[in-house]
């Protein structure tokens, strides 16, 4: 038993500050999670057109044990570079991993694609995301905005406005568990007439419009409130971090972002396509560890996979929810009303 946190973000996991900065004239912003302490992390990339920095450090494999900062941007693999603002912010405070006296913040990041939203992206020889890196970190809070913020500031969903999302799950024993997702897809995030959300099951107390789940059945071919028709390959994405309060290795996590895509699935038609970069970090504070069945490993995987899952699928529906206009794009709140569903 539970019920979603106090402020249904991902900083309901102690321990984590989330920053975001836009620029509205150029239709992108950039987005930081930024752990108090050194927390372990891991990553899983779907689809065919994903763009990411330091993730091979996430691999069990790998020395690297733990992170500084995740950085979401947009500005496609322009955006990449908001992570060089984010280490510039951490090394500034001497915070990353001692390497023979020289502090290195260990910064990993992915980006989704927004250069075709209309924005101005003539940027010439200096893109803006290193800087944006840098101010989002001076913005960070425990409180944020969701929808047109940050890394999903000039997102789209399917053919409507995408945006930031976030949710949050706390167990009566202390276990939490949160996601915050950019969401950029190809896919829908509305059943066929967008008649509701397709993460409508998965719904706490009205948290993106309180709309009943509506299909009569669907239709097994090509989604037609999809961009699927014929997207440039890399065009989209979506890109998120799920995190929790228990005692979890990077291997551990691994197992947690498997069952966590899953989330993606239930709230996207059709996810992880060959132009998607699905990518989602997982990162554990450990601040629980003694709560009734933290020693079984196993079974502690497979209970953050599962909640995991569940916020992920209400971050995709509250992030395009609280959307709005941009451009040409409609906001989903419009293309309901006009469905005649509120």
């Amino acid at each position: 038993m539970g019920k979603a946190g106090p402020l249904n973000l991902l900083t309901d996991v102690p321990g984590l500050l989330v920053g975001h900065v836009a620029d509205q004239g150029l239709r992108s912003g950039v987005t930081v999670v930024l752990p108090e302490r050194r927390a372990a992390c891991s990553v899983d990339v779907r689809g065919g057109g994903s763009g990411t920095r330091e993730t091979d450090l996430l691999r069990p494999e790998a020395t690297a044990q733990a992170v500084d900062a995740i950085c979401l941007s947009g500005g496609s693999a322009f955006g990449l570079d908001a992570a060089s603002g984010v280490m510039q912010w951490l090394a500034e405070r001497k915070r990353g991993v001692d390497v023979r006296g020289h502090i290195v913040p260990i910064v990993p990041a992915a980006i989704l694609f927004d250069l075709h939203n209309g924005g101005a992206k003539n940027w010439g020889a200096e893109p803006p995301y290193r800087r944006l890196g840098l101010q989002a970190c001076n913005a960070a809070a425990a409180a944020f905005p969701l929808g047109n913020v940050g890394a999903g500031y000039g997102a789209m969903a399917g053919l409507i406005k995408g945006g930031l999302g976030s949710a949050s799950w706390v167990e009566q024993d202390g276990l939490v568990v949160a996601a915050m997702v950019a969401v950029n897809s190809v896919g829908s995030v509305l059943t066929p007439g967008n008649r509701s959300f397709w993460a409508a099951p998965f719904e706490q107390n009205g948290e993106f419009g309180g709309l009943p789940f509506a299909t009569d059945g669907v239709d097994l071919g090509l989604a037609t409130e999809s961009r699927i028709a014929g997207p440039a390959e890399g065009s989209h994405t979506c890109i998120g971090v799920i995190a929790t309060n228990a005692a979890l290795d990077k291997t551990n996590l691994r197992h947690v972002l498997a069952m966590a895509h899953d989330g993606l699935a239930r709230a996207v038609r059709p996810v992880h396509t060959p132009f998607d970069g699905d990518t989602l970090f997982a990162l554990a504070t450990a601040t629980w560890q003694d709560g009734p069945g933290a020693a079984d490993r196993s079974w502690l995987i497979a209970r953050v996979g599962s909640i995991a899952a569940d916020c992920v699928a209400r971050a995709v529906a509250r992030g395009v929810w609280a959307a709005e206009p941009l451009g040409q794009l409609q906001s989903a709140r419009d293309v309901l009303a006009a469905a005649g569903k509120f």
